[in-house]
């Protein structure tokens, strides 16, 4: 009956993996949980133990480092606001810590200057730092 304190343990540890985005922990102790599960329904709990601590230690090492090179975007494949961030503008409007305008790729954005006492003027280059609702923070 052991084999069913297992079972349970790995189907805890796969609902907490969904419950927490982006970490990648959980799901590969919850498959260990699993592999324990089948080793004390052959074995025992000593067998269930050791094959526990192997496969977390091996699922850990191999599959998390795979799950989170995954879970970075690159810069190409970006959509929305976050395409934007590290693209190329040009002022329109004289930008400061209030406010102006900048052209980015072809479209007209509200802009504020990144670092606050920093003055833009109108023609010059800018870079997108961050994207702040509908208003492009820029750095020269």
């Amino acid at each position: 009956m052991e084999w069913l304190l297992w079972l349970v343990l790995a189907l805890a540890l796969a609902i907490g993996e969904v419950f927490t985005p982006g970490m990648f922990f959980l799901g590969p102790v919850a498959l260990a949980a699993g592999a324990a599960a089948i080793a004390a329904a052959l074995g025992g709990t000593v067998a269930a133990l050791i094959v526990f601590l192997v496969c977390s230690v091996l699922s850990l090492a191999f599959l998390r480092p795979i799950a989170r090179a995954h879970l970075r975007v690159p810069t190409l494949a970006r959509t929305g606001t976050a395409a934007l961030v590290g693209r190329k503008a040009v002022v329109l409007r004289r930008v400061d810590a209030a406010g102006g305008r900048v052209r980015i790729g072809g479209e007209e954005w509200s802009a504020r200057s990144y670092l606050d006492g920093s003055v833009i003027e109108p023609g010059t280059p800018v870079e997108v730092v961050e994207i702040e609702g509908a208003t492009a923070l820029v750095i020269e």
